[in-house]
C-alpha cells in the first residue's frame, strides 16, 4: 500500500496521530476520583486492585512503537481502567477492532464503562480467561498490546499474532517489539520500565 505521490507511508508518521488520541482521550476520566487531581503528572498512578495507570509518556512510546494502523485489530491485554483501550481504538477508527482483557472482573466492568463513554462501539473490554493469555481469533491479531510485564516472552501469545503483525510488550524491565514474519519472530529491545507483573 502507498500513499500520496505513490510512496510508502512511514508508520512513524502516525506519532502525531498518538499525540492527537492523547488529547483527546483525557487520562482524567480513566482514574479513581482521588488520583484525577494528578492526571497530567508523568507517572503510574494506581487504580486499586494493586494494578496502577502507565505513566504518559510510557504509553506513548508503546503506541508509537506499535505502528496501529487504520482498520486494524487490536488486542490490549491488561486494559486496566480501559484507557490504552480508548486510545487504541481511536488510531484504528470505525473500520478498525480492539479487543481489551483484564483480569480483575471489577475493574473490566469499571474500564468497560469507561471505554463506552468515549463513544467507539468498534472496541470492548471483556473479563480475562484466568490462566488464558490474550484470544485467539481466526486469522491473528494485526497489533497486540501488552501492558505488564511478563517473566519471558510468551510464545502462547505471539502466536496469535498473524503474518505481519507485531506487539509490544515489557518481559521484566524491558520493553519490546515482536514482529511475526512468517514463522520466525523478531524482536527488538526498546529500553528499560517498570511494569505490573503480568497475571
Amino acid at each position: 500500500m502507498t500513499g500520496e505521490g505513490g510512496r510508502r507511508p512511514d508508520p512513524l508518521e502516525r506519532a502525531d496521530d498518538v499525540a492527537q488520541a492523547m488529547r483527546d482521550l483525557d487520562r482524567r476520566a480513566f482514574l479513581p476520583p482521588d488520583q484525577r487531581p494528578h492526571a497530567h503528572e508523568d507517572r503510574p498512578l494506581p487504580l486499586g486492585h494493586g494494578l496502577t495507570c502507565s505513566q504518559p509518556s510510557t504509553v506513548a512510546t508503546m503506541l508509537r512503537r506499535l505502528h496501529v494502523p487504520v482498520g486494524a485489530r487490536v488486542l490490549d491485554v491488561g486494559s486496566g481502567s480501559g484507557w490504552t483501550t480508548a486510545l487504541l481504538a481511536r488510531l484504528v477508527g470505525p473500520r478498525g477492532e480492539v479487543l481489551g482483557l483484564e483480569l480483575d472482573p471489577g475493574l473490566a466492568q469499571w474500564g468497560a464503562g469507561n471505554l463506552a463513554a468515549t463513544r467507539q462501539p468498534w472496541a470492548r473490554i471483556e473479563p480475562a480467561t484466568p490462566g488464558v493469555l490474550g484470544r485467539e481469533v481466526p486469522g491473528g491479531w494485526s497489533r497486540v498490546l501488552v501492558s505488564a510485564a511478563a517473566p519471558r516472552l510468551p510464545d502462547a501469545l505471539l502466536r496469535q499474532v498473524a503474518d505481519g503483525g507485531r506487539v509490544v510488550l515489557p518481559v521484566r524491565t524491558t520493553l519490546w517489539v515482536v514482529e511475526r514474519r512468517g514463522e520466525t519472530f523478531v524482536h527488538r529491545r526498546l529500553g528499560s520500565y517498570a511494569f505490573v507483573p503480568l497475571r
